[in-house]
């Protein structure tokens, strides 16, 4: 790994940028936590009606919403289940592979930048995932209202 020479403003920016990045995926893992709640309370609250004799309506509505709420919760799941790859240089994973010499030979250069773009990739990827298991999660919610007017006709 080749050492570089940076500026103390290039150097600010590296660790404010890892740490921003960083704090990025905690917020998304936090979320997921929420909002998989959430949708397990709902589903939960579904299967307890599901051998009610309901309108064909209300069933197909309920079921699609039900279905909505499912594939939420596997992106939901896909945010919050850990990365272990090791192919970023600069994390954990990678680390736990090598022995006290081969770290110390690691830290002789700046990871920083690579880091940054490795837990960017990964944040871009769970706030999609995240983003996704919302619009699904509202859609399920606008079929349970649908369902809920089934019920009303």
């Amino acid at each position: 790994m080749t050492s570089t020479v940076t500026s103390p403003g290039i150097d600010k920016n590296l660790d404010t940028a890892c740490a921003s990045v960083t704090g990025e995926i905690s917020r998304t893992d936090g979320k997921s936590s929420l909002l998989l709640a959430f949708n397990g309370a709902v589903l939960a609250g579904l299967a307890s009606v599901a051998d009610k004799d309901l309108p064909l309506f209300t069933k197909v509505f309920g079921a699609s919403a039900v279905l909505a709420l499912g594939a939420a919760a596997v992106l939901l799941l896909l945010v919050v289940r850990p990365r272990l790859s090791g192919a970023d240089r600069g994390s954990f994973p990678y680390w736990a592979r090598l022995d006290e010499d081969e770290i110390r030979a690691c830290m002789d250069g700046d990871t920083r930048a690579a880091r940054i773009r490795v837990l960017s990739i990964l944040a871009v990827r769970k706030f999609t995932h995240l983003r996704r298991a919302v619009d699904l999660s509202l859609a399920a919610l606008v079929l349970l209202v649908l369902a809920a007017a089934g019920l009303a006709l």
